[in-house]
């Protein structure tokens, strides 16, 4: 593996993280999204990371895409004074964990970081080996 693969790797693992980012930031945006009884409740996004040639050493992580992970149905509540009430006065939300989301987005931010640390150290080493290199 080279530095410069090392650099790959790190950033194919740095777009996972700040896909799964954005994901989190749709699913706590939404998380007090009234709607009709009528209509579907808004689901939360699950980003689905999948290894690149794995065991290559070259390939890194790619997003495979999203799943909705909660129901459509997600919860009735009763609020007869809102717009989007029903005869019986309750509108639907979704049902989304606000705590597991704030425990998912720490852990997406961590990898990030991570990554970019990768990044980082690897530049670092290759500076480093262009001073060696230049005699400097």
């Amino acid at each position: 593996m080279t530095i410069f693969s090392a650099i790959g790797i790190a950033g194919t693992g740095a777009t996972v993280h700040r896909k799964w980012l954005d994901a989190i930031s749709d699913n706590i945006a939404n998380i007090n999204t009234a709607r009709p009884s009528s209509e579907a409740a808004y689901q939360e996004k699950r980003v689905i990371a999948e290894a690149v040639d794995y065991g290559s050493g070259t390939g890194g992580v790619r997003v495979a895409g999203t799943a909705l992970a909660s129901s459509a149905e997600g919860r009735m509540v009763y609020e007869p004074d809102n717009a989007l009430a029903d005869a019986d006065g309750y509108v639907r939300y979704p049902d989304v964990d606000l705590g597991s989301q704030m425990s998912q987005m720490i852990m997406a931010q961590r990898g990030y970081q991570a990554n970019l640390a990768v990044v980082d150290r690897a530049r670092e080493t290759y500076m480093a080996a262009l001073r060696i290199g230049g005699g400097a």
